[in-house]
């Protein structure tokens, strides 16, 4: 069995749960961070560790990060998924919520990116990904501010993946479509090509392969999962 391990902020239901349960297949430790006690349920019964927090405060970013090193004594993968930023009409929505929005959408990427480099530089490399929204490239009115920062995140990605690329670190971002961890109406799975909803164990596998050697060549990158919901080719 591997002895890697994976940082999973967001980890204890959805889509982050799911991924837990997917790298603890693969052989990976697993440090897990949620709002809610999911986390450490899931750590329990996966036989990992867990802190409770918000991707936006960091001081349970560092908490959590602290957790895992002191647990394991290295991270090879981190997921960050965060929840879902301030909704409204476009300009209606006031500044402490663009602000809010920052602080939960982008502001943990690059926390995280500040902890996990230097403990990746020197293991010889790692892999981060970045759970964002197929929106991020097509925005949508329905998600201002989350189509607005996730993009940044994207950008950032791949700023970072050229600058700490030559240290074998990758950073790549899964844009999933509408899936099945949230309760959507029917008309979210009639946008899909597929005419479903994901589900959130195939957003799962693909994050798993971001965040694995099975995707050893591939960094900087925006891995859409959106069944289709996209256009642009």
């Amino acid at each position: 069995m591997s002895m890697k391990t994976c940082l999973i902020i967001g980890g204890g239901r959805g889509m982050g749960g799911a991924t837990a349960r997917e790298m603890h297949e693969r052989g990976y430790r697993l440090a897990l961070m949620s709002p809610s006690e999911s986390c450490e349920v899931l750590a329990e019964e996966l036989g990992g560790v867990a802190h409770r927090g918000r991707a936006e405060v960091a001081a349970d970013t560092q908490a959590v990060f602290d957790l895992a090193m002191q647990s394991y004594g290295r991270i090879d993968a981190c997921l960050i998924h965060v929840g879902g930023p301030p909704k409204g009409d476009l300009l209606e929505i006031d500044e402490a919520e663009w602000d809010r929005a920052h602080e939960m959408v982008l502001k943990p990427v690059i926390r995280m990116a500040k902890l996990l480099t230097p403990v990746m530089e020197a293991q010889g490399g790692g892999s981060i990904v970045n759970i964002t929204t197929f929106s991020a490239f097509e925005p949508s009115l329905i998600f201002p501010t989350s189509s607005v920062y996730r993009v940044g995140v994207s950008s950032f990605t791949k700023l970072y993946s050229d600058r700490y690329g030559p240290a074998n670190i990758r950073m790549n971002c899964l844009l999933p479509g509408f899936t099945d961890s949230l309760d959507l109406p029917q008309k979210y799975a009639d946008m899909s090509a597929l005419g479903r909803l994901g589900r959130a164990e195939e957003q799962a596998r693909a994050a798993a392969f971001l965040l694995t050697d099975d995707s050893s060549y591939i960094t900087g990158q925006s891995l859409r999962v959106d069944g289709g919901v996209t256009r642009a080719m």
